[in-house]
Order: structure tokens, then C-alpha cells, then sequence
């Protein structure tokens, strides 16, 4: 912590402890250590020249750092792990919703965050982010997973991507028992003899 707190002026030390002792406990209670860790560096970044961090709870400013974090990584999609509801967030925290959202709007806009933002992503998330690949190489926009591996890693010594990400598997060969034949069953016997096919109904323009 001693190395932290080098991070975060004099004057804001007091209330940054306070603020991260909370997420602290949040995260290793309902998240997880990757929440965690960016909670503290978003409590450093909030910690600043400035900052309005040290007007209000501590359990205020702490609920909208988890609240913004969750709203850039999808925490409250029922699709995401970890996943919970706002209002239970706000609820570990001792606060009211609208004052956790409140400050995390605060936050939100004077960090400039979006959702997946780069910066600020899980490193679960990381990979199937597309704001963390685009790199401009030439004038033009390059996602660097479908790129070569020389400018995957002229991009990584560059600090513009994360890592270099894996190849994707190859794809199993086709099978070699052929193609399936669809069998239908015989029609039955027409006595009138065969059938003439129907001419379609003109009912409007067709592609062919």
C-alpha cells in the first residue's frame, strides 16, 4: 500500500484508504480480484488535484467507482460472470441507487469513460474487445488479432496492445465420408398419370 499511496497527493490520502478499504471488501465479497484491483486504480485516478472525492461519504465516492467499472464491463448484463443488479450494489454499500449513480456519472465524465473502454476493461474482457485491437498502421484502421505477427509485435513494443493474442485454433478438416444424400420418400401412385408442375403465381418481382 506504501507504494499506492506514492500515487495519490497528501491531501487525499486519508479519504483514498477509506474509499479502497471499501472496494477492498465488495469485490472480495461479491466480485472478484481483477474488480478489485481496478477499483484501486480507478480510487487513484479519483484521488486527485481537484477531485471532489473529499466532499461526501466515502461509501458514496466507493459505490460509484464499482457502479462506473460495472457500467464499462457489463456487470449488470445478466450475460456477464460476475453479474448482479444495481440496486444490490448500492445495497452493499449501504447507499441509496440514485446516489450511487449520481457519483458515478461524476466519475464517468471526468474520466472520459465509454463502455469497453481500453483502459479501464477486465483482462477477461480484453480479447474480445475490438476498442483494445484498432491501430491505425498506414492511415488505415487494423484490427492487430487478424494481423501478421511482426506487426502484432512492433504494436505490443509500441504499448498499443495489451499482449499478443494467441492463434486461433485451425478448424477441423471436413469429414471424408462425403457429402450426405437427402433421401425422399417415393410418391405415391397417380392412375391419372403424372403431373404437370405448376406455373408460379405472378405475385410481384423475383430475383431470378
Amino acid at each position: 500500500m506504501e507504494d499506492v499511496l506514492k500515487l495519490v497527493p497528501k491531501e487525499f490520502r486519508q479519504v483514498f484508504e477509506a474509499i479502497v478499504a471499501l472496494t477492498d471488501a465488495f469485490c472480495r465479497t461479491y466480485l472478484n480480484e481483477d474488480y478489485r484491483e481496478l477499483c484501486q486504480d480507478m480510487a487513484i485516478a479519483l484521488c486527485q488535484k481537484d477531485s471532489p472525492v473529499r466532499h461526501g461519504r466515502p461509501a458514496s465516492w466507493a459505490s460509484g467507482i464499482v457502479h462506473a467499472l460495472g457500467w464499462v464491463n457489463f456487470l449488470y448484463d445478466p450475460g456477464t460472470e460476475p453479474y448482479m443488479l444495481s440496486s444490490e450494489a448500492a445495497r452493499g454499500f449501504g447507499v441509496s441507487q440514485g446516489t450511487m449513480t449520481a457519483k458515478s456519472r461524476i466519475i464517468r465524465d471526468g474520466l472520459g469513460l465509454m463502455q469497453l473502454d481500453p483502459d479501464w476493461c477486465l483482462p477477461a474482457m480484453l480479447k474480445d474487445n475490438p476498442l483494445v485491437w484498432m491501430v491505425e498502421v498506414n492511415g488505415l484502421i487494423m484490427d492487430m488479432r487478424m494481423a501478421p505477427l511482426e506487426f502484432q509485435q512492433a504494436a505490443y513494443d509500441k504499448g498499443l496492445i495489451p499482449f499478443i493474442p494467441e492463434p486461433e485454433e485451425e478448424m477441423e478438416p471436413p469429414s471424408s465420408e462425403g457429402p450426405k444424400i437427402l433421401k425422399f420418400p417415393p410418391r405415391p401412385n397417380n392412375p391419372a398419370g403424372p403431373t404437370q408442375p405448376k406455373e408460379p403465381a405472378e405475385d410481384g418481382p423475383t430475383l431470378f
